[in-house]
Formats: structure tokens, C-alpha cells, sequence
């Protein structure tokens, strides 16, 4: 019966393992994004310094 308690506890550690590596690889996708989308911003910046500096 021991061995039993042992293996439901080793399997629910091993979920609880399994869930904490899925919520960190899904926050290291959403702090990609943003900074994909921090990117774009600045490239929009840069091409609109640019035009304006043309245009003068």
C-alpha cells in the first residue's frame, strides 16, 4: 500500500512539473510577442523620422 502512495505522489509531482513547464514556455512566448510588437513600433518610428526628414 506504501508503494502505491509512493507512486500517486510521484506521479502528481511529476504533473505538477509538467504544468509549471507549460506555464513557463507559455510566458516566454508572450514576452516574445511583446517584444516582436515593441519592435514594429520602432521600426514605425524609424520610417516616420525618416519621411520627415525627407520632407523637410
Amino acid at each position: 500500500m506504501a508503494t502505491g502512495a509512493l507512486a500517486i505522489s510521484a506521479l502528481a509531482t511529476g504533473a505538477v512539473a509538467i504544468g509549471a513547464v507549460a506555464i513557463g514556455v507559455l510566458a516566454i512566448r508572450r514576452v516574445r510577442i511583446l517584444e516582436a510588437r515593441i519592435d514594429l513600433l520602432h521600426i514605425r518610428e524609424l520610417t516616420v523620422d525618416r519621411l520627415t526628414v525627407l520632407e523637410k
